[in-house]
């Protein structure tokens, strides 16, 4: 009896023991370790609340980027009509909802059945639709706004994109990591202006509409739904860029209608060196950002990338031939040969032309001659006079912001060159392949409209502006771009005046390079270019660069067509389709 009564007693100290132990661990959920459980700093709080929680994120909280008139470059609004999953499980007016939103009853049933999280029904209402269908005042039915991504992106290059990326959160925001001001999954900007303006444009809070459910799902009356979003009247920031939306828009539409696969097109207001567009191709490859294509990654702005720019570079020679006094009125130079001294094809001859003739038609021995000349007694001539139209050295906007010293614009935009070695300035064949723009030149085709926009102005040179602002969500100003101009000596007026006259002769010209743009409402002026890149593949890069109105210039504009065939290249019909185009917009 003895052993029973002790077995019985080692039992229930057991038991109590048990007890007791589950009791302390109670208290320690409960009470210690509610928001730090584990060494996994689990918060049992907020896992509780989220188990019981039905939510649905109308905005992540991050800034958005906007053109010039406060439109979203990202973003399009449209009011829908959102069912939380509960509504399946009780009973609610779907007859006058189908009603007020012009569908049938069983459409909305069947797309909440089996639902998990809150349904969007994609269908767009009016205004008056969202106000009669929150008038019901039904839980778990709203109408609200909601931001869908735009179908088709816009200058997604220029803006970038934004990823999670632990790497960049514990690199360059370590501190706001460790005191929960964001999470190891918040998006970051991983390129373009979304990685330049990454730190004015993390989220502060994500708005959610929230609404609480009990343990079987269905809603906890009495509990009404929460909007939970940031309060602040000061954020999230807005980037007011200065791009038009629907010059970009233009833009956009006419590089896909020409199917132009590897190139693009920018936009310039020549008043104050803000671009207006900007489209780069190819587009990016969403699923691998940074997978090579035509041995570049995808997330690479074509247009802030130094490319061969051929005849356009005939530029540069002209610009230093006229400020050098080197040009005769009534001297004629030889276009049957080629720029080392040879017959060329009887289809490419040209017979002899004075120096405005031969730019206008692009003859290629009338520039080699001429740089030849100026390269004796200044080995450095063409690259001061690119240097003076500001082909070699960053256009984009760059200055410092709050404590950012050297801030960019455009980020990755780099630099431009003449030679590499620079013992070929004694070499006459080196030199007459670099007069024409080839050999070892590259320029980034912003940089080739940026020196459009600075003849047009007469010499002026400024930096390239894309972002007028930074603004608070209340509209107040954060921060201002202020114009810059771009250090280095420039051409004279004289200079630029005769430029002028040169370029719009390469379209009024009976046999001018740019005489299909004459039709144009817009008068055009500009330069040409083909870049022999594969000679033995017949492979170029195919460029018009240029500005309107010819007299009264507004915009400057470059389109290049890269790694294709001359004869098969869009660049002239992309060029001709925007400049038309943007009149309409401006008449309209």
């Amino acid at each position: 009896m003895k052993i029973i009564h002790k077995r019985i007693y080692i039992t229930l100290i057991f038991i109590l023991l048990l007890i007791s132990g589950l009791g302390a661990r109670l208290v320690q959920l409960q009470l210690v370790s509610t928001e730090s459980f584990t060494d996994k700093k689990i918060n049992l709080i907020e896992g509780s609340v989220k188990q019981r929680t039905q939510e649905m994120v109308v905005d992540d909280g991050r800034g958005k980027f906007e053109d010039k008139n406060g439109q979203s470059l990202t973003s399009i609004t449209h009011n829908r009509l959102v069912l939380f999953p509960f509504l399946e499980k009780m009973k609610w007016p779907v007859q006058q909802v189908s009603e007020i939103v012009g569908m049938q009853p069983k459409e909305l049933t069947k797309r909440l059945a089996n639902a998990k999280t809150p349904v969007v029904i994609t269908k767009e209402l009016s205004h008056a639709q969202v106000e009669k269908i929150n008038a019901l005042k039904v839980p778990g039915v709203f109408g609200i706004p909601l931001k869908d991504e735009r179908p088709v992106p816009l200058a997604e290059h220029l803006i970038g994109l934004e990823a999670q990326s632990k790497q960049i959160i514990e690199e360059k925001y370590s501190d706001k990591l460790k005191n929960g001001a964001i999470k190891s999954t918040t998006p970051v900007g991983i390129s373009g202006m979304q990685r330049a303006f990454d730190e004015f444009l993390l989220p502060e809070q994500e708005s959610k509409l929230l609404y609480h459910v009990d343990r079987l799902g269905g809603p906890m009356f009495g509990i009404d739904v929460k909007y939970t979003g940031t309060a602040n009247p000061y954020y999230p920031v807005s980037v007011r860029t200065t791009l038009d939306l629907s010059a970009q828009e233009l833009v956009e539409n006419t590089l896909n209608h020409y199917k132009l696969k590897d190139g693009g097109a920018v936009l310039i207001d020549i008043k104050n060196n803000k671009v207006i567009a900007m489209a780069s191709r190819p587009s990016i490859n969403k699923k691998d950002p940074f997978k090579k294509q035509n041995g570049s990654d995808s997330v690479e702005n074509r247009l802030l990338t130094p490319q061969t720019p051929g005849s356009i570079f005939k530029t540069v020679t002209a610009a230093a031939a006229l400020e050098q006094n080197k040009i005769q009125p009534s001297f004629t130079y030889n276009c049957d040969k080629s720029i080392y001294g040879n017959n060329v094809e009887e289809d490419h001859q040209k017979g002899q032309l004075t120096f405005e003739e031969s730019f206008a038609q692009s003859c290629n021995a009338t520039f080699a001659q001429l740089a030849k000349e100026m390269i004796i007694p200044n080995p450095n001539i063409l690259e001061q006079y690119a240097d003076k139209l500001g082909l070699i050295q960053p256009v984009g906007w760059t200055g410092d912001v709050f404590h950012f010293e050297h801030f960019k614009q455009f980020l990755g935009e780099k630099s431009g060159r003449v030679w590499t070695n620079a013992r070929e300035k004694k070499v006459p064949n080196a030199v007459a392949q670099t007069a024409i723009g080839q050999l070892d030149v590259k320029v980034t085709p912003l940089a080739v409209a940026n020196m459009m926009a600075t003849i047009a102005r007469g010499g002026e040179k400024k930096q390239v502006k894309a972002v007028d602002a930074l603004e608070y969500k209340n509209n107040t100003s954060l921060y201002t771009f202020k114009e810059h101009e771009l250090k280095g000596d420039a051409i004279n007026k004289a200079t630029a005046a005769s430029m002028q006259q040169l370029l719009k002769g390469v379209v009024q010209s009976e046999k001018g390079t740019g005489r299909r743009f004459q039709t144009l409402p817009y008068e055009v002026a500009g330069k040409s270019g083909t870049a022999e890149i594969n000679v033995k593949d017949d492979i170029v890069n195919k460029w018009f660069a240029g500005y309107f109105p010819a007299d009264d210039p507004k915009y400057a504009m470059v389109v290049v067509d890269l790694n294709t065939k001359s004869a098969i290249s869009p660049t002239n019909s992309v060029f001709y389709d925007i400049v038309k185009g943007m009149y309409d917009l401006n008449t309209r």
